[in-house]
């Protein structure tokens, strides 16, 4: 199947404008992350607005992603039968709209929960669409690169919505805060309507039946389950660093804060760095494999330095920030490479769906092993799961479909 995808992208890897389809293929996610991982920052101005409990801003703060986690294949589905362009500007257009009504309205605690419920399943619609757009783009050789530049979206969103968000609700209030990412959202709604094409398209003779199913075969299965356990470490670190900084080693949240920032900087370079390795070594599954390894070996780092130097802790969180961040890129190509070109869409929804559920598990259930202290004995079943991902990543699946 991969052999077939790189056929149907051959005359889009022609295209001159396949960098600047990429650029708002980013922009696109970027203004989808904003939102989605940005609300947090929202909770104090959010709590004072509609005098909240910590419980009912909880779940105001999940509903994006609820909304999000049941419509990832479905939007996936639409990409793959009308189009990356009209699922992106629809998807990111209506969300905007949304936030721009949550906004202005300013609704009570049930009405602000649904409009972020709906705003959230909107915006699903940005990740496997752009994710297909790159794929039909991009050759083999490039697609890797390109998908690494596209993941940078998810740290250039928490990113920009730490600068503008926190100052505007502190100025204006919570609601008024909204509009930034609801604006945000229909300018880059307008452009990708405007801009974007969509990658041609392999012809199906008159009466050939449609493509099977890559789900009958347990390669695509195998990926987004190791994709889902690769997710542990990644929320472990992201979850739990904070507190731990602050608890265990004593720091300012504000430094925290700061150390966590310039190694949030650091995964966005180590995405890049997985793509272009995969594009070189002509796979993507053997270098998830191998950063499977490197992410559980920096795991038990963490849990070591927990016990011992802080200066060791530093710097395994730090690997740990980049080498457990590294892999999302290579699963995400992955998985539409082996699903072929008319499931591509499904296939990355589902992708996001396994890794979103094993995101949202993570903290609960690793908090329970950490209790109030216990963090190395969490670090070390964190550690656990990309072993796991080690034996079950479908690496001669993908080197059969290239022959």
């Amino acid at each position: 199947m991969v052999g077939g995808m790189g056929h149907a992208v051959a005359a889009g890897t022609q295209s001159k404008r396949r960098w600047g389809i990429l650029a708002l293929g980013l922009a696109a996610q970027t203004a989808s992350c904003s939102f989605l991982y940005g609300i947090p920052f929202l909770v104090s101005r959010m709590r004072e607005a509609e005098g909240l409990t910590l419980a009912q801003a909880g779940a105001v703060v999940a509903a994006p992603s609820i909304g999000l986690l049941f419509t990832l294949i479905a939007w996936g589905a639409v990409a793959d039968r009308y189009g990356e362009r009209l699922v992106m500007a629809i998807g990111l257009g209506v969300s905007g709209i949304l936030l721009l009504v949550t906004g202005i309205a300013a609704p009570p605690l049930p009405g602000l929960f649904a409009l972020f419920l709906l705003a959230g399943a909107s915006t699903a619609s940005v990740n496997a669409a752009s994710g297909r757009a790159v794929m039909g783009w991009f050759g083999v050789r490039e697609r890797g690169i390109a998908m690494g530049i596209r993941q940078t979206a998810q740290p250039l969103g928490v990113g920009v919505a730490a600068l503008a968000l926190p100052p505007l609700a502190q100025r204006w209030g919570f609601h008024a805060a909204l509009l930034f990412p609801g604006v945000f959202a229909l300018v880059v709604a307008v452009l990708v309507a405007w801009l974007v094409l969509d990658p041609p398209r392999p012809g199906r003779a008159s009466g050939a039946p449609k493509a099977a199913s890559p789900y009958r075969k347990p390669a695509l299965w195998r990926l987004h389950g190791a994709s889902a356990l690769l997710v542990v470490p990644q929320f472990a670190v992201s979850a739990f660093a904070p507190v731990y900084l602050e608890s265990k080693q004593h720091w300012d949240p504000l430094a925290a804060g700061w150390f966590l920032a310039g190694v949030q900087v650091l995964g966005a370079l180590g995405r890049l760095g997985s793509g272009y390795w995969s594009d070189r070594v002509g796979s993507r599954l053997r270098p998830m494999r191998l950063l499977a390894v490197a992410a559980a070996a920096v795991m038990l780092l963490v849990a070591v330095g927990d016990a011992t130097w802080p200066w060791v802790v530093l710097l395994a969180l730090a690997l740990a920030a980049v080498i457990t961040v590294a892999d999302n890129g290579l699963g995400f190509t992955a998985s539409a490479e082996l699903a072929g070109i008319s499931w591509a869409g499904r296939a990355m929804g589902a992708q996001n769906t396994a890794q979103n559920l094993a995101a949202s598990l993570t903290p609960p259930l690793l908090g329970l092993v950490i209790g109030d202290s216990r963090y190395a004995p969490a670090f070390c079943v964190a550690a656990i799961f990309p072993v796991l991902a080690v034996g079950l990543t479908p690496v001669k699946a993908e080197e059969a479909a290239r022959e």
